[in-house]
């Protein structure tokens, strides 16, 4: 019998010239590229203490890129480290700390800070791949989600799914057709914090505005939940002059017109390919709500949608006849009922967005105070961002622009690679064998071309 070669090493370390996240290197030519780099140590100069060896503004860039590759601690940071070729002289962990503390003590001035540098660098990426249609509407999601707590942080508290924890609040741009999925916006709050307050969402709102090129501002599509179909926040949106697609509570004036409604006004429901979806079906509620339905922004349209539940599901008080029912508002005018439930129900993918955050050091919130968890809450939309550019720079036509950071990781960023010298020049060399060493060499080469 042949023996298999496989297996039977014996483990050993050197000094060698071998680096582990070969790919990781396209994260530092995207900051250079978009001005990031520069940006965050602009912006970040007043923490820098006297006599301080290390640029904050690089320190927050390396635990941005340390999240990237999957980190989800402050120490993590020795990944990088370790491999000086390509980090260069990267912070202690003492280092590291007490700049988190610093950040903390002010977290509102630090988060303000960062957040011009994410922005400044998000309009130079948009201008070197235009990842937004020229026109039509750019898809802003807002969205809650739950962090786990397993010990007494500050301002972790119960939750209403049982639980312990944070509740933070977040927008997305939608990385459909025309988006790109970045995060916009991410506001931290304790676990107890309601998904409808409407000072929140509008703070959140607000932020991720700031966040998008002025030129398309005033094109927003605002989209969330029954949690966002609270009036005040709709005025905000209204007096804004924005659109607006959010669920909204089956309230007893609404409920009234859904039994008023007669048999003939739904209309099949569409899939998003344009098909009609079996089982499914929409009709606009809006000339049958009463009269008490009173104190909404003028223009509002109420849309209803039933559906036959999959086996196993339970019906809500709502629910009538069999039917599952759900409701949501707009202000677009015009357009066939069914498209504006189909670009409604893609607010879906806001869910995506959130559990690939929570692949990028969104799992657990690591720190103890509630002002450095806010910094990790930035530091992860951070990361977040840099993937996303990364994929936006390099592959823009490519099935790498796609992929989730689990994937990313696997096949790109975590590749060995050895530096070599030669002719005073230096090479990172990846195996030629790997599957996807042409995707890293085009990504490498597409992001000097925009030098």
């Amino acid at each position: 019998m042949k023996r298999s070669g496989c297996g039977g090493f014996q483990v050993e370390s050197g000094r060698e010239s071998l680096i582990s996240s070969t790919g990781a290197s396209l994260l530092l030519q995207t900051a250079q590229v978009s001005g990031l780099a520069s940006g965050l140590s602009r912006q970040l100069r007043p923490w820098r203490a006297a006599r301080s060896i290390h640029d904050p503004g690089k320190t927050v860039l390396d635990l941005a890129v340390a999240i990237a590759l999957g980190g989800d601690c402050l120490a993590d940071a020795a990944l990088l480290r370790a491999q000086p070729e390509v980090f260069g002289a990267v912070a202690s962990d003492p280092t590291i700390s007490r700049l988190i503390d610093a950040l903390g003590g002010e977290p509102a001035a630090a988060v303000a800070a960062i957040r011009r540098a994410r922005a400044a660098a998000r309009a130079v990426v948009w201008r070197h791949c235009s990842p937004v249609p020229a026109v039509g509407d750019v898809v802003v999601d807002l969205d809650a989600t739950l962090i786990g707590a397993h010990s007494e942080k500050d301002n972790a508290t119960p939750n209403f799914k049982r639980g312990f924890g944070f509740h933070p609040m977040m927008a997305f741009v939608d990385h459909g057709a025309g988006g790109t999925g970045e995060p916009l916006a991410a506001m931290l709050r304790p676990g107890r914090a309601n998904a409808s307050d409407a000072a929140d969402q509008i703070a959140v709102l607000d932020a991720a505005l700031a966040q998008l090129p002025e030129a398309v501002r005033e094109r927003v599509l605002v989209r969330g939940d029954t949690g966002s179909g609270v009036k005040e926040f709709l005025w905000h949106i209204h007096h804004l002059g924005l659109s607006y697609s959010v669920g909204v509570y089956g309230r007893q004036p609404v409920l009234d017109a859904l039994a008023a409604l007669p048999r003939q006004a739904w209309r099949h429901a569409r899939e998003p390919d344009g098909g009609v979806r079996d089982g499914a079906q929409v009709a606009e509620l809006t000339r049958w709500l009463p009269a008490t339905f009173v104190g909404w922004p003028p223009g509002m349209r109420v849309i209803a949608r039933r559906e036959r539940p999959h086996p196993g599901a339970q019906l809500r008080i709502t629910d009538g006849h069999g039917w599952r029912i759900t409701l949501f508002a707009t202000n677009t005018t015009g357009g066939r009922i069914a498209d504006l439930e189909v670009r409604h129900r893609l607010r879906a993918r806001a869910e995506d967005r959130i559990r690939t955050l929570k692949d990028t050091g969104l799992t657990n919130l690591p720190l103890q105070a509630f002002g450095k968890n806010q910094i990790w809450l930035e530091l992860a939309a951070l990361a977040a961002e840099l993937l996303t550019w990364t994929q936006l720079l390099a592959w823009p036509d490519q099935s790498a622009r796609s992929w989730e950071p689990k994937r990313l990781r696997l096949r790109l960023l975590a590749v060995a690679g050895r530096i070599i010298t030669t002719s005073r020049r230096r090479i990172l060399r990846v195996n030629k064998r790997w599957p996807w060493s042409d995707l890293l060499i085009t990504g490498q080469r597409n992001l000097a071309a925009l030098n």
